[in-house]
This record gives C-alpha cells, sequence and structure tokens, in this order.
C-alpha cells in the first residue's frame, strides 16, 4: 500500500464522511449527483495537470521552455473557452444538456491521452558520428546514458559548459569531455503521437468550455428562494471539488510516474467516464433544472434536416481542430490574449467614464478592476505549481520518506528500490514510501480539505466582530504569503538544507505550498463575489467575463514565467543539477520579492481604498451567479471551500 494512498484515505474519512452524511440527510438527491460529475471533472483536470509537464519533457523530450509554453497555451483556452460555453447554453442548448456533451468531449479527450505513440528519441553527433541517447523510466527512475559501440555510459555537465562523459574506455571516438560547441543534439519524435496529443487536449479544452461554467447553476437551482440549506449546500459541493482535485493528484500522479504514462492519462479518463455516467443516470434527480430556456426552438430544424441542438454539437465539434492550431501556437495564443486585454481596459475605462452615474458607482468599478490585477499576479505565482514548481520538484527535491527501508508496526517500509538494496522480499502487507513529483500536487488541496473550515470560521466571526478586513487587505495577504512561499524555500536552500545531490527536503516544498493554500484562503474568498457585487448591474456579466480573462492571463504569463526558468536536458533529464537548482532559486526569488512588493502595494491601497466598496451591499445589488466559478481556483466567501 503507497503511504501517500492510505494518508488520502485517512483525510477521506475524518472530513468525508459527515459530508456524505449531511448530503443523505438534508439535502436534494441531486446535489449527490452533481457532486461525483464535478468531483470526477476535477479529477481528470488536475490528473492532467499533475502529470502533463512531465510527460511533455520525459515522453516527447520537449525543453522546458517549449514544455512551458505549451503548458501555458493549453490552460490559457482552458480558462479563456467557458465564456462561450456558457453563454451558449443560457441562450439556447440549456446547461444539462451542455455539461452532457463537455463530459463526452473530456471523455474522448482523456482516453485519448492514453495513446502514448513511440517516445521520442535523441541523438548526439559528434564530428560526423552520432550516438543514440538511451533513456528509460519517468521522475526518479529515469536513467540517461549516452550508447557507444553498443555500451551505455553516464554523463554529467563538464567543466566551463558541455558533457563529461564517465568511464569511457582508451581509444573511444568520443573524448571524455565535449565541449560545449563540438557537438549537435537532434530529437526525433513520433508525429502521429504528437498529434494525437494535441488533438487529445483540444478536446479537453473544448469539453472543459461546454461543462465548466455550467454544473454549479445547477446546485442553485435545486434550493427555491430563501432555502437556508442553499449555503449549506454550495458548501458540499465544493468539498467534492477539493476531493477530485486532492485524488487525482494521489492517484494519476502515482500511476503515471510509476506505471506508465497511460495509466495516470487513462484513470483521469476513467474517471471523467464515471462522472458522466452519474450525471445521465442520475438525471431524473435533478427536478427538471438545467433544461433548455426554449426546447421547442432548439429541436426545430434550422439548416435543413438539422435542428438547432445538433447544430452546436456539430459546430462544437468542428472547433476543436481551430483549439487544435492554437494550443501549438503560444505566440497566436499571446496576441489573441492581448487584444482581449486592451479591448476589456478601453471598455472599463468607457464604463468607468460614461456608465457610472455617481462617485461611488465609479469607485466601486476601480475597485473591481484593481482586484481583478490583483488576481492576475496572484494567480501567476501559485500556479506556477504545474510547471517551474513541478519541474524544481522533480529535480532538485528530496521525495524520500524514508531513509532506508525499515520494519514499524510488523511492516516493512521504504520504496521498492530501499527494499531491494536491503535485500528484502516483503510477504504480506508493506508500506511502499514512495512519493512522487506529481503526487505533491495534492499538497494544496489536502491542505485546503483541511484549513478551510477554519478560515471559513475565522472570517465569519471577525465579521460578527465588525473587524471582517477589507478586500485589498485580504489581497494584500493572499499576495505576501504566495511571495513567502517562493522565498521560504530561498532562504531554506540558502541557510544549507540542500543535500550533496543539489536536493532540498521535503518540509520546504511543503511550507511553500501551506503558505500557498493560506495566500489562496485569504484571496480568492473575496474575488468573484466582490466583482458581482462591485460591477454596475449592466456590465455583471462583462466582468465576469474580464475576471475569467484575468484567469487566463494569468496562465499564460506564468508559462512564459516557467519557460525562462528552465534548464538544460538530455534525454529528458537535466545535466547539471546544481545548475537547475541555482536557475530555479534565481526565479523564486524573483517571484517571492514580486509577491511581497505586490502585497506592499494592496496593503498601502487598503488604507486609500479600504472603503471604496462600502455600499456594494446595499439592496439591488445582483447577487453573484452560481453558475460563473473563478477557474483558477475560488473559495466561495460564506464557505471557504475551493470552487475549481
Amino acid at each position: 500500500m503507497n503511504i501517500v494512498i492510505l494518508l488520502g484515505v485517512l483525510v477521506t474519512l475524518v472530513t468525508g464522511l459527515p459530508v456524505l452524511m449531511q448530503m443523505l440527510r438534508n439535502h436534494p438527491k441531486g446535489l449527490i449527483i452533481l457532486f461525483f460529475a464535478e468531483m470526477w471533472e476535477r479529477f481528470s483536470y488536475y490528473g492532467m495537470r499533475g502529470l502533463l509537464i512531465f510527460y511533455l519533457t520525459q515522453h516527447f523530450l520537449f525543453d522546458d521552455a517549449q514544455a512551458s509554453e505549451t503548458y501555458g497555451s493549453y490552460t490559457s483556452l482552458v480558462y479563456l473557452l467557458p465564456l462561450l460555453g456558457g453563454i451558449i447554453a443560457d441562450r439556447w442548448l440549456g446547461t444539462r444538456k451542455a455539461i452532457a456533451f463537455g463530459a463526452l468531449l473530456l471523455v474522448a479527450g482523456h482516453s485519448l491521452m492514453a495513446y502514448e505513440g513511440r517516445p521520442a528519441t535523441e541523438t548526439l553527433t559528434y564530428q560526423g558520428q552520432t550516438y543514440e541517447i538511451a533513456a528509460e523510466g519517468r521522475a526518479d527512475l529515469r536513467e540517461v546514458g549516452i550508447v557507444v559501440n553498443g555500451q551505455t555510459y553516464s554523463f554529467g555537465p563538464a567543466e566551463g559548459g558541455g558533457i563529461a562523459i564517465e568511464g569511457l574506455p582508451a581509444g573511444s571516438p568520443l573524448p571524455t569531455v565535449l565541449g560545449e560547441d563540438s557537438y549537435v543534439m537532434q530529437q526525433s519524435q513520433d508525429q502521429n503521437g504528437l498529434n494525437s496529443f494535441y488533438l487529445a487536449v483540444s478536446l479537453i479544452i473544448m469539453g472543459v468550455a461546454f461543462l465548466k461554467p455550467n454544473i454549479s447553476s445547477i446546485v442553485g437551482q435545486l434550493y427555491p428562494q430563501g432555502d437556508p440549506r442553499r449555503d449549506s449546500g454550495f458548501t458540499l459541493y465544493y468539498y467534492g471539488i477539493n476531493l477530485g482535485a486532492f485524488w487525482a493528484a494521489v492517484l494519476c500522479g502515482y500511476l503515471g510516474q510509476t506505471v506508465g504514462w497511460w495509466a495516470g492519462f487513462g484513470l483521469a479518463g476513467v474517471g471523467m467516464a464515471l462522472g458522466w455516467i452519474v450525471f445521465v443516470l442520475g438525471k431524473p434527480l435533478l427536478q427538471g433544472n438545467g433544461e433548455p430556456p426554449h426546447p421547442e426552438r432548439l429541436a426545430e430544424p434550422f439548416v435543413g434536416p438539422i435542428n438547432r441542438e445538433w447544430l452546436i454539437y456539430g459546430l462544437g465539434i468542428l472547433a476543436v481542430p481551430v483549439v487544435w492550431i492554437m494550443v501549438q501556437r503560444n505566440a497566436l495564443v499571446g496576441t489573441v490574449l492581448g487584444f482581449a486585454t486592451i479591448a476589456s481596459l478601453i471598455a472599463i475605462i468607457l464604463i468607468i467614464l460614461l456608465g457610472a452615474k455617481t462617485w461611488m458607482q465609479r469607485k466601486h468599478m476601480i475597485l473591481a478592476t484593481v482586484l481583478i490585477g490583483g488576481a492576475v499576479v496572484f494567480w501567476t505565482l501559485f500556479e506556477q505549481a504545474g510547471t517551474s514548481l513541478n519541474l524544481f520538484t522533480d529535480r532538485n527535491v528530496d521525495l524520500n520518506l524514508t531513509a532506508a527501508a525499515t520494519q514499524f508496526m510488523g511492516m516493512w517500509w521504504g520504496t521498492p528500490a530501499q527494499l531491494a538494496n536491503a535485500g528484502i522480499t516483503p510477504s504480506g502487507l508493506w508500506i511502499d514510501t514512495t512519493l512522487t513529483a506529481a503526487q505533491t500536487q495534492s499538497f494544496n488541496a489536502g491542505y485546503i480539505l483541511i484549513f478551510a473550515p477554519i478560515f471559513a470560521a475565522l472570517w465569519t466571526n471577525l465579521g460578527r466582530q465588525g473587524r471582517d478586513p477589507n478586500p485589498l487587505l485580504k489581497f494584500a495577504l493572499g499576495l505576501l504569503q504566495a511571495g513567502l512561499g517562493f522565498l521560504v524555500v530561498v532562504w531554506g536552500v540558502n541557510a544549507g538544507f540542500v543535500n550533496e545531490a543539489f536536493r532540498a527536503p521535503l518540509f520546504l516544498l511543503a511550507a511553500l505550498y501551506l503558505l500557498h493554500t493560506t495566500g489562496e484562503l485569504c484571496l480568492s474568498p473575496v474575488g468573484l463575489s466582490q466583482i458581482t457585487k462591485l460591477s454596475l448591474p449592466s456590465v455583471v456579466s462583462f466582468m465576469m467575463a474580464v475576471w475569467f480573462l484575468a484567469s487566463s492571463i494569468a496562465q499564460f504569463v506564468g508559462g512564459k514565467i516557467a519557460a525562462a526558468l528552465g534548464t538544460e536536458t538530455v534525454g529528458g533529464q537535466v545535466l547539471d543539477p546544481a545548475g537547475a537548482l541555482s536557475t530555479s532559486l534565481g526565479g523564486f526569488q524573483q517571484m517571492g520579492y514580486a509577491g511581497l512588493i505586490c502585497g506592499a502595494v494592496f496593503l498601502v491601497l487598503s488604507f486609500i481604498m479600504g472603503k471604496w466598496g462600502e455600499g456594494s451591499d446595499d439592496a439591488g445589488t445582483p447577487a453573484p451567479d452560481p453558475r460563473i466559478e473563478d477557474s483558477a481556483a475560488d473559495i466561495d466567501e460564506a464557505t471557504g471551500e475551493r470552487t475549481a
């Protein structure tokens, strides 16, 4: 039994049983259907998120820059296109049909991800002769060497640059040290496998576009207006989202890096298929909610014999090739985001100058815009988890939970390699202490499950005492903690917490994720609710679109930052661990101080603009639309739970 899975079961039982009992006793049965459908959707997404950067760098042998930019393009589009899916569901398709169609696209995409194709290969050419780079395994089990005369030799960085090959015999056609400019590295990739990958992520992006913005609206529709169970229902629903994210990292991260990429991605696909089945079979329990606004018009022929419903499905599938083109072109995604950002800023300025009729309304709109800007910074730092932080964990963090195989409580504890080194073949139950880099993605979701109720109670108690921090102060706390998380790692390594293999201890990474999570719990409860309250009633939907756009921008910029922190790899393995550590620490330090500076700016603004939101809770202010969620991980202010 893997120790991370064992701990996950314990956390789930302790926190999950009360949730299940509440749903069964006190809430509409449809909530259970939506709970599990969204849980499996998040399971599929976070399973993909935890493995993707490793798949790109180790299977396709993308360099760090290309892998990070591809990841940024994918996640940017994942957070941008739900805007269209929400509009389509509201005007024509209805949320239930949109969710079911999106889920099918997700099943297709994740299932296609299970097809790996031929792993990419790499060769080294020196003085006209070509030598194969042999690479096998994943993560810590990956072994890379250069094949010379049928023998495989290890290599590392040479002093002053280049490659130093270990153990070469005398008379070898290759020298022991290859100068930096004396050789050429070339890669060969399976084009069918690569095209299959891009098609898979395009299907996933389109699936999220139809599913993500619509499913939570049905949760709200299950409860009559004024039903006191509504907030509690959203609390339980959001717990399922956290649970899906947590188990995705634990299970997909373990299988993907120990069994095979196909296993990790395939499990994510199985999870989404289960979510689709639960949702379709549970239709009667939804009490007729989520149906099309005009079902008779949806069924009417629109183009020849094709009705509007099937036309929408067809156009959704035809849009996949467009996404396929965009996800491969990071610059194109950046151009689209750039135009959208400029247009949005111009529109906001015009709304403030011409649309707002009073100074209070102008202050509300300005404050909303400032908060959106702060969210871009926070999520840019936070979402390094899937790229630069994942690569840092794989290359420069000691993931060993046990130093050697040991016996405790009558069972053997250790990794398979540690047991083998000790000459132990355990019989019966034993505890596998393997922790993969992808599994560390569970830290954030696990912390959310544990600390969200605490923060929810904290904000509630402060509110009762009239001491609830204003939105800008909460944003400041979130940004400060995001920056501090990076700096904890930098300070820890500089203080000597690093071993001879240039790996930092796991507790530094755990501290980083803890600070990022507590920062999230300070900042995220404010974001969405404040945008809906501060925006003019006539532009709430537009400002929600800008909020989504901010998340997409953060993903794109985060990918660019991660690309800049890349280091040289050969055969998917970092050539110089010391250099990789130095590069990562330099980037973490810059991001850390950026977080502190932005946090300080918001701290100052909290004294200047802290009361600009007064009046936004007055009657007539539109209530938050439960359909719209922050894709970067909102926490509902009343419940303290993650919604993405």
